[in-house]
């Protein structure tokens, strides 16, 4: 065997083990993976903090992180009081609620579905009274979920802990890192995979900036759409759903939770409340079909159906995180048929 196929033979094997060892360390490396995509998000701004005379490397991950946690915590305090005054406030009108789903919701199921309910408190008397035997056993039968459950909880709380911590030395340690990194790599291939990293970074940067300019789009459509149609908290409520588009799902399910709080509460009619899903709806077909293939896909050089067919393929094959990760891990993947491409046409098996 030559020297180039045993050294090729040698980095298949330990990538091939390197793999194998990540899928059975996946639970435990969660929080690293997110810490690294978190320190790798925020590293250009502790780089810059840090070229000030009075700002070493430390003070810089330190203030950033400070920042991070204050934005944090300033999307809860809009978030926690408006969910708050909405909860009291569908607390208050739920009888009313009730009365507007039996006088008009129903008598429309039996019309157009012909669905018969029967909607009287001695129906739910006699149904609490025949179940109520039964019901005495769910407190034994929840104990076991609740056991388990309280460890799926502490262990989600240590990882949210771990997440910080591991941030803050990734990015304090960040060139250090990258220089421990070139050093192993062989000499011959030193120079070209500096470059293809070069390229995926500069990518990387244009698909984050492309994604913070949907974000600020979807938050003006959704403020926007909201206001017109007379919704209470249209404005903190269309932020934060913009804002949270960055997560696949997140930002609908949120903001459409907290407008159908407002909704139910502020319109006596069904109607508001079937403009105020339209709005939601309109928005995922929006930033789906249009705005994410336009802004991102268009930046990281990606065609429009490249980007939807991304998602659905990633979401597929991966689910949440898939949709999550596919567009960054698309335009890392299209870096590298770039040059795959580039070596291809001078090859000797492409001239011949």
């Amino acid at each position: 065997m030559t020297p180039e196929r045993f050294g090729a033979l040698y980095w298949l094997v330990a990538a091939t083990a390197a793999a194998w060892l990540l899928y059975l360390l996946d639970p435990v490396l969660t929080p690293f993976l997110a810490a690294g995509i978190l320190a790798y998000i925020l590293q250009p701004l502790v780089a810059r903090s840090a070229r000030w005379r009075f700002m070493s490397r430390t003070s810089a991950t330190a203030l950033v992180m400070v920042l991070l946690f204050a934005a944090m915590v300033a999307l809860l305090l809009i978030l926690l009081p408006l969910l708050r005054y909405e909860s009291d406030m569908l607390v208050t009108r739920l009888p009313e609620l009730l009365d507007v789903v039996r006088q008009r919701l129903l008598p429309l199921l039996e019309q157009y579905f012909g669905i018969a309910v029967q909607w009287d408190a001695a129906t739910f008397k006699e149904l609490l009274s025949e179940h109520w035997q039964n019901a005495g056993g769910v407190p034994a039968s929840l104990l076991p979920w609740l056991s388990s459950g309280g460890a799926t909880l502490v262990a989600v709380a240590m990882n949210l802990l771990l997440i910080p911590l591991v941030m803050f030395y990734l990015l304090r340690d960040w060139p250090q890192l990258l220089e421990r990194v070139g050093a192993i790599i062989p000499r011959r291939w030193h120079a070209k995979t500096v470059e293809i990293a070069a390229e995926v970074d500069v990518v990387l940067a244009e698909f984050l900036r492309g994604q913070l300019s949907v974000m600020v789009l979807m938050s003006m459509f959704y403020a926007l759409a909201l206001l017109l149609t007379g919704m209470q908290f249209a404005l903190p409520i269309g932020i934060v759903s913009g804002m949270l588009v960055f997560v696949p799902y997140l930002g609908a399910i949120i903001g459409l939770t907290l407008a159908t709080m407002v909704a139910v509460t502020q319109f006596d009619s069904f109607t508001g409340m079937l403009l105020v899903w339209g709005v939601f709806a309109a928005g995922q077909l929006l930033e789906g079909v249009v705005v994410t293939p336009k802004l991102v896909g268009d930046r990281i050089g990606l065609h429009p159906l490249g980007v939807i067919f991304a998602l659905l393929a990633f979401g597929q094959l991966f689910g949440f995180f898939g949709v999550l990760l596919a567009l960054p891990i698309s335009a890392m993947l299209l870096v590298g048929l770039r040059h795959f491409k580039g070596w291809y046409l001078t090859s000797a098996f492409y001239r011949k």
